[in-house]
């Protein structure tokens, strides 16, 4: 049995708390390996470490940061492969989707190679008499991450590169669910030679997550999960004097409008509702079609698609979809469904009772997919985190819009459609972070930034890209005047030109 340890200051260490909990394999249900559940005290060790490599790491030039990044960019491209296969091993999803995912990783890493240029301040001469003035972005020191389980690569590494080349050392908090990517990413990252102690990983529950939030020398804290947790670390980071982003659920909707190809549209509500068995923040789990005969043609061109998903474990080359993370979501899920029936929703595919033949003990749900659902129905309202697309029909376009305005998540949306006006006018008047436009799932790259609207985030600042850069590091501003500039005599006014 696999003994997952944490590393602090460059080592593996054992826990010594006492506390721990399994990882599973979610496709056979097999425990594979144990991850401990640290003390404050550890926790505290690890933060200890960052701070005693973060002056020397702040102070060193940025070329020379960028020269550790790309050789960790390097190492982990040609271990891509492998990451991924840590990744299906814990969480679930296919291999392809899991490669996926460290591609996505790896973009924010080569995004961070150019920190000497993304940091670079801004100078004017002469701003008064023989005076000049020049901005700088300095580093925090120690920051942290806590991330999901959801994308075990590659939302870590949205934060920890970017943090790490603007000179800060990081303290990273991964998902107990499915720590094995991380791990595998942390022996790189030594391996690329960055100092011991700028990149950290400790495990564990409430009590490593409230040890971060609270200590006094953790400058800023990145989050991503959900909505009632980010408020949570939001709340209590900002409350002892910590810069916090957290990013949190969302209900993620796609207007179909009568002028869309319906084919591509269905294509794209299959993976983007489906793909990773529905567990991505940017999951499409509503559809909008504009008018009952968009509805009609939509429903039986997705019924069966959904019905011949082929649902299997991630060493099923063929499979485009696996299981979920855990028995217990598992079973959250279902419970979904169930209420889903209850409130009365049209079931039109049924996943419950779904099994795969060799695979009895695995985490699956099958394909779900609801008809005629309503604004105050639960399987609307709430985020499922599962397989589970719902269809709720809309009269006519102002509708929808209102419609994805007034719910309380502002994640990603997006609208399928011939119409450019249409198009245009979405994009304009939705209330949400990230809107796509013929595109189902529309993620940032790298260079630009990712963050929802309304309870999707908490802070001021998106995540990676320039938001990134903003977030990991503080605006000096120096005026300065040399001594055979300056004329005698006290001046007791406000300075001025």
């Amino acid at each position: 049995m696999r003994e997952i340890k944490n590393a602090i200051g460059g080592q593996l260490v054992g826990s010594a708390s006492g506390r721990s909990q399994p990882v599973f394999n979610p496709a056979t249900g097999e425990q594979v390996a144990t991850v401990p559940l640290s003390s404050a005290e550890e926790v505290s060790s690890a933060i200890a470490a960052a701070k005693a490599a973060s002056e020397s790491w702040g102070r060193m030039p940025p070329l020379k940061r960028a020269r550790y990044m790309f050789k960790f960019k390097e190492i982990c491209e040609a271990r891509a492969d492998d990451i991924a296969r840590a990744i299906s091993a814990e969480h679930g999803k296919t291999h392809a989707d899991a490669l996926g995912e460290v591609q996505r990783g790896l973009e924010v890493i080569e995004f961070a190679c150019g920190i000497p240029h993304l940091l670079k301040g801004e100078f004017s001469r002469n701003v008064g008499p023989e005076i000049d003035s020049y901005s700088d972005r300095q580093p925090l020191g120690v920051v942290a991450g806590i991330t999901p389980f959801n994308f075990p690569a590659m939302v870590p590494m949205w934060m920890y590169p970017v943090a790490i080349a603007c000179g800060n050392t990081f303290v990273l908090k991964p998902s107990e669910r499915d720590p094995g990517a991380v791990m595998l990413a942390y022996e790189l990252f030594e391996e690329a030679g960055f100092p011991k102690g700028v990149l950290n990983v400790v495990h564990g529950d409430k009590v490593a997550v409230d040890t971060i939030l609270k200590h006094p020398d953790v400058k800023a804290i990145s989050f991503v999960g959900s909505t009632p947790i980010a408020e949570y670390v939001y709340a209590t980071g900002t409350a002892h004097g910590k810069r916090v982003q957290a990013l949190g659920g969302a209900k993620n909707h796609m207007i179909i409008m009568p002028d869309a190809d319906i084919d591509k549209a269905v294509d794209a509500l299959m993976g983007a509702g489906y793909g990773s068995a529905g567990e991505r923040c940017m999951a499409v789990s509503v559809a909008v079609p504009i008018g009952e005969a968009t509805a009609n043609k939509l429903v039986e061109a997705l019924r069966p698609k959904v019905e011949a998903l082929k649902i299997g474990p991630a060493t099923d080359s063929q499979a485009e979809m696996g299981p979920l993370v855990t028995r217990q979501h598992q079973q959250k899920v279902l419970g979904y469904i169930d209420q889903g029936v209850k409130e009365g929703a049209e079931l039109v595919v049924d996943g419950r009772g779904f099994k795969l033949q060799g695979y009895e003990n695995g985490y699956f749900v099958g394909g779900t997919l609801f008809d005629r659902v309503t604004p105050e129905m639960t399987i609307y309202k709430e985020e499922i985190f599962g397989p589970v697309l719902s269809v709720l029909r809309s009269p006519n376009y102002d509708h929808a819009v209102d419609l994805i305005n007034r719910h309380e998540y502002g994640n990603g949306t997006a609208i399928f459609t011939r119409d450019g006006d249409a198009a245009r006018n979405f994009a304009d008047r939705i209330e949400v972070g990230m809107v796509g436009i013929n595109v189902p799932i529309p993620v940032p790259v790298a260079y630009h930034s990712f963050g929802g609207w309304k309870r999707s985030l908490f802070g001021d600042h998106s995540i990676y890209g320039p938001e990134g850069i903003r977030f990991y590091t503080r605006l000096k501003t120096v005026t300065q005047r040399w001594p055979e500039g300056i004329k005698s005599g006290a001046v007791f006014t406000f300075p001025t030109m």
